[in-house]
């Protein structure tokens, strides 16, 4: 019987000093390296995907093409963020990964991002499609709950702020 994967892997992060502005909130350009940081956590731990390794062993890599972000509630220095991540799009040579970062509780969302990504040869970065293991393997990752449509980033904020706050009520 195969192993289920999970689809949503989270872990709990620290908001560290020297990534803070002078207020004491995390800098908006770090944001994004503690999504991509979580994300690739996520994927060594619960996928057996070393994307250094994809990179040399196959010669081909993803590589992000846009990112979609909200800054909702600053995350302050020395709190812990509960961060979540899901891929919920793919095709034969993309796909879309998104973020959640919210309080250590998971009851109150600060960001999200979707980050947009190319499956390349490497060297040159030309577009190539995922081989036939990792097509299986994004198959059984895929998040269908979530309907992505490339234009919907603002739509899927309002939805998940919405489920968010009805959780906190009950």
């Amino acid at each position: 019987m195969a192993t289920q994967l999970v689809k949503t892997p989270e872990t709990l992060h620290r908001i560290r000093f020297q990534d803070c502005d002078m207020l004491g909130h995390l800098n908006n350009a770090r944001y994004l390296d503690y999504f991509l940081n979580a994300r690739e956590e996520h994927t060594i731990q619960h996928y057996a995907l070393n994307l250094g390794e994809l990179a040399r062993e196959a010669k081909s890599a993803w590589v992000i093409t846009k990112h979609c972000i909200a800054y909702l509630r600053p995350a302050n220095h020395a709190e812990q963020v509960l961060i979540r991540t899901q891929l919920i799009h793919f095709d034969n040579s993309n796909l879309v990964v998104e973020m959640l970062m919210l309080s250590e509780d998971g009851l109150r969302l600060k960001a999200v991002l979707w980050s947009e990504m190319a499956f390349v040869k490497v060297p040159g970065g030309t577009r190539t499609e995922h081989p036939d293991e990792l097509m299986d393997m994004l198959e059984q990752l895929d998040v269908e709950a979530v309907d992505y449509d490339p234009d919907g980033f603002d739509e899927r904020v309002k939805r998940l702020r919405k489920e968010l706050k009805r959780e906190r009520h009950e």
